[in-house]
């Protein structure tokens, strides 16, 4: 079959079915089945009838709303391909941001000390390993089964996994020159696209204003980092206010940064002893 008419068609059922970006979804839908890169496409002649059948059914699955990432196993994240599925929270493109500003932050450092805590799949963690490998890498979660993701993802690199909860981690090391952290955020009555449903709600919910653990993560952080140690929070665009104000009980020269939209997503500090 014409892989352009194939990808016509999936595109349209994937735009019906509500999808935000139905082209480029197909597009790599049928790059995964043929087993080539998504510019590779142009190459494709046609397509065998049982990789067509194979492509179908992940458009069915896609067009259901399963996230794009869990469908192909994977999530690209800063240079890093991340696995990924049923039980950890997906990285965002948006939180990129905050992954380039932290490594930023120990340019020049000799063999830095990063702490990601809430670090689900390890984005943020790899990142940094994947930039700086000199660094010592802690990354710390709770949930089992997001603990299972990360520990296949960091297998053969240098960034060691920490079971424990942010409120109450201890980390063999000395202390940290950078923390970051991607946190639970939204507030519980928020209205989330249908692919956010299948992250686990521990990892994007944390109670009526969405704030319930970020004065526990800045004060771990607080007591992770060494002085002018630095800390960067991800948070929903409407909590600025209040993530800066709760990371100046803590932290000097408190900012705030924004996402690749320009939305105020992300808070940065200083330690100051």
């Amino acid at each position: 079959m014409n892989p352009r008419t194939l990808l016509l068609s999936a595109a349209g059922r994937l735009r019906a079915a509500g999808v935000g970006s139905p082209r480029t979804d197909a597009e790599l839908l049928l790059a995964h089945v043929l087993g080539v890169s998504r510019t590779g496409l142009f190459l494709v002649d046609s397509v065998a009838p049982d990789d067509v059948a194979r492509f179908e059914s992940l458009v069915d699955r896609r067009a259901d709303r399963e996230p794009l990432q869990h469908i192909l196993g994977v999530a690209h994240f800063a240079g890093v391909d991340l696995a990924v599925g049923p039980g950890v929270f997906i990285p965002r493109p948006e939180t990129e941001v905050l992954a380039a500003w932290g490594i930023e932050q120990v340019k020049g450092v000799p063999s830095p000390v990063v702490v990601d805590l809430c670090s689900g799949s390890g984005a943020l963690a790899l990142a940094v390993a994947h930039a700086r490998p000199d660094a010592t890498v802690y990354a710390v979660e709770r949930s089992p089964a997001a603990l299972e993701w990360l520990r296949r993802n960091a297998s053969g690199s240098p960034v060691r996994v920490v079971a424990a909860d942010v409120r109450d981690v201890d980390l063999p090391a000395p202390p940290a020159h950078l923390v970051l952290a991607n946190p639970p955020y939204v507030p519980d009555s928020v209205r989330v696209p249908q692919e956010v449903l299948a992250d686990p709600r521990e990892a994007v919910f944390a109670g009526a204003d969405g704030l319930d653990l970020i004065p526990a993560l800045a004060a771990t952080a607080a007591r992770l980092l060494r002085d002018g140690g630095r800390v960067g929070v991800e948070h929903d665009e409407s909590h600025p206010d209040e993530v800066a104000e709760i990371l100046r009980g803590f932290f000097h020269d408190v900012r705030g940064l924004p996402d690749l939209a320009g939305r105020p997503r992300f808070t940065v500090g200083t330690l100051v002893r």
